[in-house]
């Protein structure tokens, strides 16, 4: 019986969109592939999964897959803050605008001037926020997305937003990041370091979850 049979997870994915008008958004290229491919393979070995995900295009029926969809990223808050006391695993995999429109025009925006400025404000936080209230028996993982100084920002990371595990992943790595079906991933967490090959989403998953395994098991 695998380690995570019975286990309660929660799983955000893709990106979110923060409006500005009616027609227009602040958003970033994920797909959600990642996170999706978490949730199955979580989901295979007998986890119970809260997937929540902001806009993507992909589909995933399982038994134990149950999918909040959401747009915004106080809107996926709010669906954490439901998931988060009962989860016994949280992974932050969504890409969550760090920044959102002060105001949002009730109608489309004409194009009239020559420059246009938008007042944005910080979005919530949400993995920093909700580890304030983590309990000892919960299990969280953070995803850092970086361009330089990767190994530092992910260990602040790890610290900052009480973290057991980050999956950090460089654009300067060809085929890592978004659009692809493929990633290459390092695990950093408060004692190792674990650096992996390019490999499809699905078998970086299934990675995630051996780190996780390990490191639960040592609990």
């Amino acid at each position: 019986m695998s380690l995570f049979s019975g286990k309660k997870v929660m799983i955000t994915a893709g990106p979110t969109y923060e409006p500005i008008d009616p027609v227009r958004f602040i958003g970033n290229h994920s797909t959600g592939k990642m996170g999706f491919a978490l949730a199955r393979c979580f989901a295979e070995q007998g986890a119970e999964v809260q997937l929540i995900s902001g806009p993507t295009a992909l589909t995933l029926e399982h038994p134990l897959v149950h999918v909040t969809n959401v747009m915004t990223a106080d809107q996926m808050f709010e669906a954490c803050q439901q998931h988060a006391e009962q989860s016994d695993i949280w992974v932050f995999s969504a890409a969550v605008a760090d920044y959102r429109p002060r105001e949002v025009a009730g109608s489309k925006i004409k194009k009239n001037e020559d420059t246009f400025t938008i007042e944005l404000v910080k979005s919530v936080d949400i993995a920093a926020t909700l580890g304030k209230q983590k309990r000892a028996d919960q299990f969280t993982v953070g995803f850092a997305l970086e361009t330089n100084d990767e190994l530092q920002n992910a260990r602040l990371k790890l610290a900052k937003k009480n973290l057991n595990m980050v999956v950090l992943n460089s654009l300067k790595d060809p085929g890592a990041g978004f659009k692809h079906d493929t990633n290459k991933i390092t695990i950093v967490k408060p004692e190792a370091v674990e650096t992996y090959e390019l490999k499809s989403k699905e078998e970086v998953a299934q990675d995630i979850l051996a780190s996780i395994k390990a490191e639960m098991a040592c609990v």
